[in-house]
This record gives C-alpha cells, sequence and structure tokens, in this order.
C-alpha cells in the first residue's frame, strides 16, 4: 500500500472515530463539570434532611423475649436475623427481621419498642406523617404514590419495597421514599440528583444499572478513544515531516 494511500485511510479512521467518541466525549466533559461543580449533600438532599430527635437514654423498653414470643404465636420464627431500635413518628419501635428458612423469605415485623405490641406496616397516612417530619422546608404534599416494583431506571431502584414515594411541591421537586415494613424513610430524592443520576449514566455508559464500571460499551469506547487518540499523533507528525 502506498503511502498516500495509508495516510489517507488514517485521516479517514480518524475523522469518522471522532465523530463517534466525540459525543460519548461531550458527555463525559459535561458529566465531569456537573460532578466537581455540585455540593453533594445538596445532590443528596442532606441539607433538607430535618433533624429528629432521638431517643432518650432513660427510656424503658419492653422486654424482647417477650416480643418475640408473641411475634412465634402469630408466625413461624426460625431465624432472627437482627433486631433494631427506630424511632417512628416518636416512638421507639422494634424492627425486627426474622425468616422462616435461613437466607429466604425474610419479613419484617414492628413492634412498640415501650408496650411490646406488634404493630403493622405504615399506612398512607402514617407514610406522609414521617415524611413531613423528616423533610425541613416548609412544603406541601404534592403527591402520594406506593409502590411495590421498580426498574434498573427508577429512582428508588434497589430499595426496600413496598414504599411510599412522598413528592412535595417544592422548588426542589423533592421525593422522600419511606418504607412501609421498615417504617423509616429509605431515600432523598431531588432535580438536582436526578441530573447527577442522569449524566452518571452516560458517564459510565451503563445504561441498566447505572454502577456497573466493567461493561463492555465502556471498555470499547476507552479503547476507541485511544485509537482516536494515537491516529491523531501520527497524523501530526506526518504533517510535520511533510511540511520540513
Amino acid at each position: 500500500m502506498k503511502k498516500a494511500e495509508f495516510h489517507r485511510k488514517i485521516r479517514k479512521t480518524h475523522r469518522w472515530m471522532g465523530v463517534i467518541l466525540g459525543i460519548q466525549f461531550l458527555f463525559w466533559t459535561i458529566g465531569g463539570l456537573y460532578f466537581s461543580w455540585s455540593n453533594m449533600d445538596e445532590v443528596h438532599g442532606d441539607h433538607q434532611k430535618a433533624h429528629v430527635h432521638p431517643i432518650g437514654g432513660d427510656v424503658k423498653l419492653a422486654n424482647l423475649a417477650d416480643i418475640l414470643q408473641k411475634l412465634k404465636e402469630k408466625d413461624t420464627v426460625n431465624y432472627i436475623f437482627d433486631t433494631r431500635l427506630v424511632q417512628i413518628l416518636g416512638n421507639p419501635t422494634f424492627q425486627i427481621h426474622y425468616s422462616k428458612e435461613h437466607d429466604r423469605g425474610r419479613k419484617i415485623q414492628l413492634a412498640n419498642a415501650l408496650t411490646g405490641e406488634l404493630r403493622g406496616a405504615l399506612t398512607k397516612l402514617e407514610a406522609t406523617e414521617v415524611a413531613q417530619t423528616n423533610f425541613a422546608d416548609d412544603a406541601k404534599v404534592k403527591q402520594v404514590e406506593y409502590l411495590t416494583t421498580t426498574n434498573g431506571h427508577h429512582e428508588y431502584r434497589e430499595s426496600p419495597l413496598p414504599a411510599y414515594a412522598v413528592t412535595f411541591d417544592h422548588p426542589s421537586n423533592t421525593t422522600v421514599y419511606v418504607s412501609s415494613e421498615l417504617g423509616t424513610v429509605q431515600k432523598f430524592r431531588t432535580n438536582k440528583w436526578r441530573i447527577f443520576d442522569f449524566l452518571w449514566m452516560m458517564h459510565t455508559m451503563d445504561y441498566q444499572t447505572r454502577d456497573n464500571l466493567s461493561n463492555w460499551l465502556l471498555r470499547a469506547f476507552s479503547i476507541f478513544g485511544l485509537l482516536t487518540i494515537s491516529t491523531g499523533f501520527i497524523l501530526f507528525f506526518v504533517s510535520q515531516r511533510k511540511s520540513k
């Protein structure tokens, strides 16, 4: 192959690779700018999280063994994975994580930590009140949605279900997600987070789960990027030699 033909093919390859990769490089650059100039506390909605007074150290809790006995009268309890003391609407509450079979079919039971009485999952009204209590800004509730399933693109993906999505009439369009079975807030999602999530998806090129940095599309574009830069250097040195 003649040198002129070889150089022409390199220039053509470089041009088309530049066009294809340029769009992705643009998203990488825009994403990098947004990430570096954003306050991550604001992205996560931390500034909107209200301070909730902790449970006092002098609280007199019900006997956990008695609560477990009540649970066993209601359901089969072969394994207990975790017990946690949380606060639901100002009331100390036990979260009991258990199952009939090891590592399968885990369940959650809430119980009043003061009286020892078992209680059910949060109602819509209770979940809305929990969201309002945990939202620091003064805003009205715009919408409440009950979620039983989500997909890989949902902003509440891979989080405990079922849950209530409580959206506030606020400039940030904040949605507070409350797990009905756990009785607690799981996520704050704002417009800043949604922009971040979209740009992060474009940055990682993982259009399903967002966080797989080992996907083949990202690997391929990284290699193509190196090839584009390499052909650019070749064209530079060839043009330099011709100009002498």
